[in-house]
């Protein structure tokens, strides 16, 4: 026998036995571990603060820390104001949205060619847009990441491929902490989820080359946050 076929057969003889439940090594029968409530996990995660206001500051400081740009805005014409400032300060020739309610009222005022996702597109056309602009299904104040879906992001290339990412967001879609949002998900879909759930903290970023900072290097190199 060689050694090949030595190292195979102890696999398949291994397979044959089942593997004990984890706990149950002593002969017992595990029971299945209890799942801690929600507020149980609190007290293991981040300070939040108490109310909304704390929730804003916690997430500008989160959003500067991880080298994002965020924005509290007082109206939908503050938003405008404030997207076509970036417009003509990134130089965009090109952008990128989906239909919904927010793109769908902010987006024209950019007078800029719009690619939309939620429509027939070349993947060409999209990498080579200069911003892509999405809604999103949360904010999270503790970690200050967005929470996006393949339903509120248009899709799963939107906020990957441009370089750069706008989040279109509501004040009522900011929340403190992980379990709110998870739980803002659940409400919202119930039982028929998006295939894509993704949390979208700062820009694309990787430090695996001498432990340098590049900013990015998988995504989009860019994130702003603009909610009112």
């Amino acid at each position: 026998m060689t050694e090949r076929e030595n190292i195979l057969a102890r696999v398949r003889e291994a397979l044959k036995t089942p593997a004990p439940l984890p706990g149950s090594h002593d002969g017992t029968h595990a029971a299945p571990l209890p799942q801690p409530p929600v507020a149980g996990a609190r007290q293991w995660l981040p300070a939040v603060g108490k109310d909304f206001n704390d929730w804003v500051e916690l997430f500008g400081k989160n959003a500067v820390d991880l080298k994002a740009d965020f924005q509290m805005l007082n109206s939908a014409d503050e938003m405008r104001r404030a997207l076509i400032r970036l417009r003509d300060a990134g130089g965009w020739k090109r952008a990128a949205c989906h239909s919904g309610m927010l793109p769908d009222a902010i987006c024209p005022i950019l007078d800029l060619p719009l690619l939309r996702t939620d429509r027939p597109y070349d993947v060409h056309a999209l990498e080579a847009c200069d911003v892509g602009i999405s809604e999103c299904d949360a904010l999270i104040a503790q970690t200050g990441s967005v929470l996006v879906t393949s339903r509120s992001a248009g899709g799963r290339a939107l906020s990957v491929l441009p370089p750069h990412h706008v989040v279109l967001a509501r004040r009522d879609q900011l929340v403190p902490d992980l379990p709110a949002a998870f739980d803002l998900v659940k409400k919202r879909y119930a039982d028929n989820y998006p295939s894509m759930i993704s949390f979208i903290t700062g820009p694309s970023r990787t430090g695996d080359i001498e432990r340098i900072l590049v900013l990015g290097a998988h995504g989009p190199k860019k994130l702003t946050v603009l909610c009112f």
